[in-house]
């Protein structure tokens, strides 16, 4: 598999969350605000990045009867250390994400991913596979986390210097000036009705450009009979 369709793959066309219908649990709970989303996204992208090399790295070394325990091991020690970091360097982020940073061990998308690939591919392909699929599910997190922030508050990023650091700072927006807010969007049922609104537009989308694949192949093809 070329490192194009791996990128494309986790990104959007089997998207952890758009695609996949996983790791809904996290994604509801912190996305109240487009920061949260992003500070959890790259949490999880570490793990999975981490945790894809090193399944790669020993699959010849396991036999297939202790695989599953030997993954969740891996992946609880880098769960485990991502929190710990998390605490020392990043630690207004750890207070806000709280004990979702722990859950990530049990990310069905982390374990899904080394079964389904890290144990079957390269080193390579592995971490470039962790990669995307963790970025993919961090533009989830993000995506869903801006549109409930900017209709619950106005804002885009808030508070990012406090919780991401300084070097985050550009990214706070005020988008609505003087607006009050629609606080559903930043409680749990606004978390259900963006991810819904936003899963229909995708698949909406998913199937226009398909359509129009069609055509463009179809055009060619009359051309040429």
């Amino acid at each position: 598999m070329s490192y194009a369709r791996i990128a494309r793959d986790g990104i959007w066309d089997n998207n952890v969350v758009f695609a996949q219908m996983l790791a809904l649990c996290p994604l509801l709970a912190v996305t109240g605000s487009a920061t949260n989303g992003l500070g959890m996204g790259l949490a999880t992208t570490a793990v999975l990045l981490a945790s894809n090399t090193l399944i790669s790295a020993v699959r010849h070394l396991v036999s297939a009867e202790v695989r599953i325990p030997v993954y969740i091991v891996l992946i609880a020690t880098l769960v485990t250390l991502v929190d710990m970091g998390l605490n020392a360097w990043a630690h207004e982020l750890y207070k806000v994400l709280g004990l979702f940073i722990a859950l990530i061990v049990v990310n069905c998308a982390i374990l899904g991913r080394a079964e389904s690939f890290a144990s079957k591919s390269p080193v390579l392909h592995a971490a470039a596979d962790g990669l995307m699929m963790g970025l993919g599910f961090t533009f989830a997190l993000v995506v869903i986390g801006g549109v409930r922030e900017i209709l619950g508050a106005g804002t885009l990023f808030a508070n990012a210097h406090l919780l991401l650091g300084q070097g985050f700072a550009f990214l706070e927006l005020t988008v609505i000036p003087e607006y009050r807010g629609y606080l559903l969007m930043i409680l749990p049922p606004g978390g259900f009705l963006a991810v819904g609104f936003l899963l229909a537009g995708k698949r909406m989308l998913d199937r226009r450009l398909a359509a129009r694949a069609v055509e463009e192949t179809a055009v060619p093809e009359a051309a040429a009979s």
